[in-house]
């Protein structure tokens, strides 16, 4: 490694001091970043190697575009636009559907509230005594007796209709 050497142009009493062996202050090290004074040699070139006369055709065919490849690109082209373009619709549509769902639910859940306030209200409205009195003492109603209760099963469990009057 060579070692740069600068010289400050000290006095002639700064050279002698040293004497003539070792450095004297004219010598001086600048550390590990020290610069050579040397020229550069330039950096020799590897040679460049003419390419087959095949790999050269090859490149030259890589590069030209006939007609036909510049067709089949612009046809390339146009079918991956209308692909993106009915892809981003169906995306839009799609984004849109979800929001009318979201809001439909949103008026349901809304409805049902309403409608379970307004059946509590009705319900504790009613008043079941009131009912029996005034059936039993303005309309003359009664209880039915023992003998007048038929129980009847069906196969269905969800309604019976009486057809015909029996007293």
């Amino acid at each position: 490694m060579s070692q740069n050497r600068r010289s400050y142009g000290r006095t002639a009493y700064d050279k002698n001091r040293h004497g003539s062996g070792g450095r004297s202050y004219r010598e001086y090290v600048d550390g590990n970043t020290v610069r050579k004074l040397e020229p550069v040699s330039p950096r020799e070139k590897a040679p460049v190697k003419k390419p087959h006369h095949e790999v050269r055709k090859n490149r030259d065919k890589a590069r030209y575009m006939n007609a036909g490849y510049v067709l089949f690109l612009a046809v390339a082209l146009c079918a991956a636009a209308f692909i993106l373009v009915n892809y981003i619709q169906l995306q839009s549509q799609l984004t849109n559907l979800t929001k009318a769902v979201a809001a439909q639910q949103s008026e349901l859940n809304f409805l049902k509230l309403s409608n379970d306030e307004e059946y509590n209200r009705i319900i504790s409205g009613i008043d079941l005594e009131e009912i029996k009195r005034i059936a039993i003492g303005e309309l003359g109603m009664v209880y039915a007796k023992e003998e007048q209760v038929i129980e009847y099963e069906g196969e269905s469990g969800d309604y019976m209709r009486q057809v015909t009057e029996d007293n």
